[in-house]
């Protein structure tokens, strides 16, 4: 029996909150990927947190990282983003990075000293990720692994034939080049008239934004979220250096939702330019795009064909299984 230790110190949380308002990617990855590795009866998994409570949920074993010291050493320890999770153990470490850190931010938050120390291989989401991940902060090697989203937005059936309404959708953090979207929706908004703006909070609106039809969405459940990217007819995303994966793009990319992006970061990764949305080089470009999805109905639904016609690629089963081959574990054991 092999047990692996996933570290993670951001909110309490466990296995049950996957629909949950109050997690984000990262903590969504988490909660996929230890559900897809339980299912091998020859692998233990345990995720330590700040969850309340230790509860096993879907095998997978859930605890106080608090309480970490209390059981026995596992084969293999992978920390969430934070090197200075890991405590003493001598066993295989990896340290899974979900951002962009430069040498002085890893320096500033105290993280060179503990990285020399237990010598982790970075996992890595992308080419992008990859290739900005300096060499003095991954010198003990890296891997890709491509996440993606979960199930429940592959399984959701989706209409290739409906137009939904010209509602367009940005639901990433505002501090991801909202401004760049607020500034291209002025023209946008004069050009389609019926098209509505959503974005996601904490954002405050001006009687501007209001009287150009920009309204906050809902940030509800998972199953919310689906239902409001089933109603969009764009997503409209510039993306942001800070986007080593974007788990938003992703999941629109998956039901169907065409993708306006400027490229930046990784949105370039999520994005098939001129088959499942444009990848624009300018704000002028990015605008006309989007104008012209809103106002012709046959290229939209030429997009999503393309996208329906590559949606099921990938699930948390393929990432499950080269997340092992990184680990050097056979899927049989």
């Amino acid at each position: 029996m092999i047990t692996i230790f996933f570290l993670e110190y951001s909110k309490s949380f466990n296995g049950n909150d996957l629909n949950s308002e109050k997690i984000a990617g990262s903590e969504k990855t988490l909660i996929n990927i230890s559900n897809e590795i339980a299912k091998n009866k020859n692998i233990k998994v345990k995720v330590f947190n700040n969850t309340k409570e230790q509860i096993n949920i879907n095998d997978v074993e859930w605890c106080n990282i608090k309480n970490i010291l209390n059981f026995k050493k596992p084969e293999f320890l992978i920390s969430m983003s934070d090197i200075n999770l890991f405590p003493n153990y001598k066993c295989k470490k990896y340290l899974w990075s979900h951002s962009i850190q430069t040498i002085e931010k890893f320096i500033r938050k105290g993280q060179l000293i503990p990285f020399l120390k237990h010598k982790p291989k970075i996992i890595l989401e992308g080419d992008y990720h990859y290739k900005n991940r300096s060499w003095m902060t991954s010198c003990f090697g890296k891997d890709i692994l491509k996440i993606s989203a979960d199930d429940d937005f592959i399984n959701t059936t989706i209409d290739v034939h409906n137009v939904p309404k010209n509602n367009v959708i940005f639901n990433t953090r505002p501090d991801r080049n909202l401004k760049v979207v607020l500034e291209a929706w002025k023209t946008i908004k004069k050009k389609v008239n019926n098209a509505i703006l959503y974005i996601n909070p904490p954002y405050e609106l001006t009687k501007e934004e209001i009287n150009l039809d920009i309204r906050i969405r809902h940030k509800g459940s998972k199953f919310d979220l689906i239902e409001d990217l089933k109603n969009s007819k764009l997503m409209l995303n510039p993306g942001h250096k800070g986007e080593v994966f974007c788990l938003v793009a992703e999941e629109a990319r998956t039901m169907c939702l065409p993708i306006v992006t400027m490229g930046i970061g990784s949105l370039h990764e999520r994005v098939i330019d001129n088959v499942t949305g444009y990848i624009c080089r300018d704000l002028d470009q990015l605008i006309s795009k989007s104008v012209n999805i809103l106002k012709d109905d046959k290229l939209y639904l030429t997009l999503k064909s393309n996208l329906y016609e590559k949606r099921k690629t990938r699930t948390y089963k393929e990432v499950a299984y080269d997340f092992l081959k990184i680990l050097n574990i056979n899927e049989k054991n």
